[in-house]
């Protein structure tokens, strides 16, 4: 076999199984509802059902003639579809959903048909049939269901390439929504879960979304809770587990928890010494299974495609077939009533007119019957009638004692009473939306009840986990290594949550966002250090490296992914000075200029606005080039950490010195501060000074011993 030959081969094959898991085994049919295993279970149902129970494991065996993938498969859907308690009525142990506990062995275990399932789901007179698996049975293409199955029971499936999740809606509010549907209203629906519990349904959009999901959690005194309705798709194992998780992971203080639940649930939890009881439900919803979510994603076959569609859309295509089968049964019902009423005006004929006297003296078969067809046809005419051959057998085959006994009366008043029925039906056949209001209210009139909403809707508050989390972690920070992490020991330790990020910042204009974690070295020199804080300002002044000019930026770290490095300052730049501080003075000296009338200045940081961490920041005192600068708190609180340029002011360079010398005009009256004199001009000062004062002593000797013409000691000086 070719390489071509083997491809093609493989991609029909995979083709054809694709199709199959996508149409017969994970994908609901809209028309119905049902998935194929679901639709066999109720068709053997009906074909068992005579009003008793039936072991469950004769179910699953009559549903094998239909199923092809055994009885396990079988029995797992029967019991999942009996717990929905729509369709199929149980009578023994068929699990417990809150606890996750299994049903009884198939032989152990009963159920059969709901009366909603008897008057709902099947009519074997608009139902099309395809042969089984193996070709020895008939069973149904699609069962003609009058409710929007799908949304009732909801649905899950995983197939090649496509999944489905449709979560359950109520009884009554599916059954609103359609009457609305038919009188052209709008309408919303909701999930409604088996377990009952508490949902939030801001993000849930016709079907799109996802919905929170909360246990419905009873304070009973100051500590402690108990929990009354799970979460769907949760059981008391599961919601207990994760709470104890939570517990020896130190997100929640517990002091013990007890499981009462039998029937309903009841799960009691009793909180620590110094928990309250609110702060308790918030940790509780926050990191354990007590809240869940649900995400909607519709998928399901019409019209043998697979197609994804929204509720409202489901809704509109199960209220259309509604109308689609109430026709067919109307027009069942008038055909059933113009065939009965077409029998007895033959009947009524036949034997009020004695026209069987006329067969006495025939001698054959078939004489009789043409003595029959020809009695007969003087009142055919009369009536407007088409007489059969089969109609003639049954008006032979009446016997003499229904003759005998024929009542006029009551045969007219049954004749009359078809007559109404067949008006009535017509009428609504001409009024089919109205005829089905009201055939739909009757089914909320009368199961709904049965039926209550269990799942509450509300608006939840959101809660932080990052808040609520409890800071069980102590991290160190050792500035001499570089390590930072929970087995690490420094001068400087943080109380932090799982949930927490620190972030920290380098000389060399980088930081980093990185999670708590036991070791973590950072390779420079660290300007800061900490645990992040969305909302707090950082301020960083930087030099250029070409034109040495002095920029300042206060930003925050808002978006960040983990662990990847960031510039806060141009690359090549000189970071002078960082701080977290808010209030602070900053102090800064200009580099010496000729004629400079001030070298000192000083700003508020809280003068410039927050940007962003990739801005470039503003200029510091323009052009001028900053020689050195200090932060100085202003504010009440303890010093911030801060980095102060420790090089000394620059030394003149008249090379250095630009051409233009306009300095600003200062009053004469201020008094700056003076800036401590550098080294170079300390040096230069005491040079001037030595020398003026050897010129001072030879002037003084040359007095005390005068030459010739020195007459004035301090002749010469000027």
């Amino acid at each position: 076999m070719s390489e071509t030959s083997l491809r093609r081969l493989y991609n029909r094959n995979f083709l054809e199984y694709a199709s199959y898991v996508i149409k017969d085994r994970a994908i609901p049919d809209i028309a119905d509802g049902l998935k194929p295993v679901q639709r066999r279970i109720l068709w053997s149902l009906y074909q068992m059902d005579d009003g008793r129970f039936s072991k469950v494991a004769n179910v699953i065996g009559h549903c094998m003639q239909f199923h092809p993938h055994g009885d396990r498969s079988i029995g797992d859907a029967l019991v999942s579809l009996a717990n929905r308690g729509f369709f199929i009525e149980r009578q023994g142990n068929f699990g417990n959903i809150f606890t996750g506990d299994q049903a009884s062995a198939p032989r152990y275990i009963e159920c059969r048909l709901t009366d909603l399932a008897r008057e709902t789901l099947f009519n074997k007179r608009i139902t099309d049939f395809e042969p089984s698996y193996d070709g020895r049975n008939n069973e149904p293409v699609l069962l003609p269901a009058k409710l929007p199955v799908l949304l009732l029971l909801g649905a899950e499936g995983i197939a090649v390439g496509m999944s489905t999740r449709i979560l359950p809606h109520n009884f009554q509010e599916v059954l609103k929504a359609q009457i609305a549907c038919l009188k052209e209203q709008n309408f919303e629906l909701y999930p409604d879960f088996p377990q009952g519990g508490r949902i939030d349904c801001s993000d849930y959009n016709d079907g799109h979304g996802r919905i929170r999901n909360r246990a419905s959690i009873e304070k009973d005194g100051n500590k402690n809770l108990i929990i009354r309705e799970l979460p769907w798709g949760t059981t008391t194992e599961s919601v207990i587990s994760s709470i104890e998780f939570a517990s020896k992971k130190g997100k929640i203080k517990i002091a013990s928890i007890d499981d009462y639940t039998t029937d309903s649930v009841e799960i009691n939890i009793r909180l620590s010494r110094g928990v309250g009881v609110e702060e308790g439900l918030k940790r509780l919803y926050a990191h354990t299974e007590c809240e869940t979510f649900h995400s909607s994603n519709i998928v399901v076959i019409q019209d043998d495609n697979p197609v994804e569609i929204s509720i409202t859309e489901i809704l509109q295509y199960c209220t259309g077939r509604l109308i689609e089968i109430l026709k067919l049964e109307l027009k069942l019902e008038i055909n059933d009533y113009t065939e009965r009423l077409h029998w007895l005006t033959l009947e009524q004929i036949f034997i009020e007119n004695r026209l069987y006297k006329s067969i006495e003296e025939c001698t054959s078969w078939e004489n009789v019957r043409d003595s029959v067809r020809e009695s007969l046809q003087p009142f055919l005419e009369e009536n407007d009638l088409e007489v059969t051959e089969e109609d003639i057998d049954k008006l032979l085959a009446l016997k003499i004692r229904r003759i005998s006994r024929f009542d006029i009366e009551s045969h007219r008043k049954e004749m009359g009473s078809i007559k109404t029925s067949m008006k009535h039906a017509r009428a609504n056949l001409r009024n089919i939306v109205r005829y089905a209001i009201d055939y739909i209210e009757m089914l909320i009139k009368k199961y709904s009840k049965n039926y209550p909403r269990l799942t509450s809707i509300e608006d939840f508050s959101d809660i932080d986990v990052k808040k609520v989390a409890i800071k069980n972690l102590k991290v160190g920070f050792n500035k001499k290594t570089g390590l930072l992490g929970t087995s690490i020991k420094g001068e400087k330790t943080f109380s932090v949550s799982e949930y927490d990020r620190f972030v920290f910042f380098l000389d060399n204009g980088t930081y980093r966002v990185v999670p708590v974690q036991d070791k973590y070295f950072i390779d420079g020199n660290v300007l800061y250090c900490g645990v992040l804080d969305k909302d707090k300002v950082f301020t960083a002044v930087y030099q250029q490296s070409k034109t040495r000019i002095a920029y300042i930026k206060r930003f925050c770290v808002e978006s960040f992914i983990m662990d990847k490095e960031y510039m806060y300052a141009p690359e090549g730049s000189k970071v002078v000075l960082f701080t977290e501080g808010s209030e602070m003075r900053l102090d800064f000296w200009f580099q010496r200029k000729k004629r400079m009338r001030r070298r000192k200045d000083q700003c508020l940081i809280s003068d410039y606005r927050v940007t962003s961490e990739s801005a470039k920041g503003v200029q510091l005192c323009g052009q001028k080039i900053i020689s050195s600068i200090k932060g100085v708190p202003t504010g009440d609180g303890e010093e911030s950490d801060s980095t102060d340029s420790p090089e000394p002011a620059d030394s003149y360079d008249e090379n250095e010195a630009p051409a233009e010398e306009e300095e600003e005009q200062e009053s004469r009256d201020e008094n700056p501060e003076i800036e401590p004199p550098f080294p170079e001009d300390v040096i230069k000062q005491a040079e001037d000074f030595r020398a003026n004062t050897a010129e001072t002593l030879k002037r003084v000797e040359k007095a005390i011993h005068p030459d010739d013409e020195s007459d004035d000691l301090f002749g010469d000086l000027n």
